[in-house]
């Protein structure tokens, strides 16, 4: 009996599968196919990039995935190397000829996965409505059609963009030692060059060929992030760098071996734009970001926009010209004067420069602001759910509107993405089903770890109570 074709869903930007299940060489070429399809009925003859992280096989992967594409008469150029996906977003973004990118990649999921992210002819995430598309003309079995496509670099262009952002002479004269740690991703060798060129001393971990990753997770939060933490301190450097898989999102680590949450990660970040550069306009934040963000923005005279969580949403507010950042949940930071789309690689170099500008060590920098800004604790916890109990909860949600929790009244309860209860000293609690899987995730910030954990726990208990 011959095998039932499996049925290829995209997710927010693109695909993911295990390559122990559906993330085969057939399943890679129906989707290039489909987008082949696609990309050359509505522009023929366009030109589309394509690049790949370290992951089992990505480079073959991606020269089937050009290979198909060409087949459409669609001009096809792959990276000669691994590339983070933002270089292939920006090299795209700057060929007026080009309509997309297709990037092999799981991004931060764990070496088990393969992946296959989708980005338009801006660099940018492509419509759901592309997506939908591409799936309808997803065929039952692999093509065998092939065509002609070209080699190139697609580094040195970027790398060279890169560094014309920050201030050489000050990174040069204050010559800072940097631990990176590109987490044997797509931004392995890539950084420590550049930062290298640019004047720093650096020392670089986990950049042998490794397709198991050593065991741990591409993603830049502990507990995948002690192996830098502990070089920072080993190595006496004044930071550290983590980039995730394919380097689109990265971590700063202070010379105490301590990582920077998101809450003051991201405001250092955007004061360094604000004042260092002079960027002056709105920040997009999605409803899951710390409050402090919001607070550093106000205090630099910045705007704020909340949006629901995923980065599409994000970026549809960076197609207004007023936007100098868009940051998600974790800390991956967009700077739309550069690339509407993440770009870990950029915000390493503004945390060196940072430094570098400062000469202030970071945990002197970090403890400076929460001064400015006050200290706000964040914490998140999965509920996991059976798809009926799942389910249940969805339906009961809409009519959610508590006048307390953990004890406080709420001054403002909003269900624009799940269920998001405010209180008046900025803490605030948020629940939120997953549109993927049977969970619910509940999020919550307040002024001390106690009162957070409290919020945490009366949202977990609404949780229970709904089912």
């Amino acid at each position: 009996m011959d095998k039932r074709a499996d049925i290829l869903r995209f997710g927010v930007d693109g695909w993911t599968a295990r390559f122990d299940d559906s993330f085969t060489d057939e399943n890679v070429v129906r989707l290039a196919d489909a987008l082949g399809l696609v990309w050359a009925s509505a522009w023929p003859g366009a030109t589309v990039y394509v690049g790949f992280d370290t992951r089992h096989a990505a480079r073959e992967h991606a020269w089937l995935v050009a290979g198909v594409l060409a087949s459409y008469g669609l001009v096809v150029r792959l990276s000669d190397r691994v590339c983070p996906t933002p270089a292939v977003a920006w090299t795209c973004a700057r060929d007026e000829s080009a309509v997309g990118a297709v990037v092999l990649t799981a991004s931060e999921r764990s070496c088990e996965y393969g992946g296959l992210i989708v980005r338009g002819r801006d660099g940018g995430p492509v419509p759901h409505e592309f997506l939908d598309e591409v799936e309808q003309a997803v065929s039952l079995s692999p093509t065998a059609s092939r065509g002609a496509f070209e080699e190139l670099d697609l580094m040195s262009d970027y790398l060279a963009s890169l560094a014309a952002w920050v201030d050489r002479p000050s990174i040069e004269a204050a010559r800072p030692k940097v631990v990176v740690d590109a987490m044997y991703g797509a931004g392995t060798e890539h950084l420590a060059r550049l930062l290298s060129d640019l004047g720093c001393e650096v020392v670089e971990i986990h950049v042998e060929p490794r397709e198991d990753f050593g065991g741990i997770h591409p993603d830049p939060r502990d507990p995948w992030a002690d192996s830098c933490e502990q070089a920072v301190v080993a190595h006496g450097a004044d930071l550290g760098l983590l980039l995730d898989g394919d380097a689109d999102r990265a971590a700063v680590v202070d010379e105490a071996g301590n990582l920077l949450p998101a809450r003051v990660f991201v405001p250092l970040i955007l004061g360094n734009l604000v004042m260092g550069h002079g960027a002056h306009g709105r920040v997009v934040t999605t409803l899951t970001c710390s409050a402090c963000i919001e607070r550093e923005a106000g205090r630099l005279g910045c705007e704020t926009t909340s949006v629901p969580v995923g980065f599409t949403r994000v970026y549809r507010e960076m197609l207004e010209p007023d936007v100098i950042m868009g940051v998600e949940e974790y800390g991956g930071i967009c700077v739309p004067a550069h690339l509407r789309e993440r770009d870990g690689l950029l915000v390493s170099l503004l945390a060196v420069e940072m430094v570098a500008r400062s000469g202030k060590s970071v945990s002197t920098m970090a403890a400076e602001l929460e001064q400015s800004i006050g200290t706000m604790w964040y914490a998140r916890r999965d509920l996991r759910l059976d798809p009926a109990a799942s389910q249940a909860f969805r339906n009961v949600l809409p009519g959610l509107n508590p006048g307390e929790l953990g004890g406080r009244a709420p001054v403002e309860v909003s269900h624009a993405d799940g269920l998001r209860v405010q209180f008046e000293d900025d803490a605030w609690a948020l629940i939120r089903p997953s549109r993927t899987s049977s969970v619910v995730r509940v999020y919550a910030e307040a002024s001390s770890a106690q009162a957070r954990d409290a919020l945490l726990e009366a949202a977990c208990e609404l949780v229970r109570r709904g089912l």
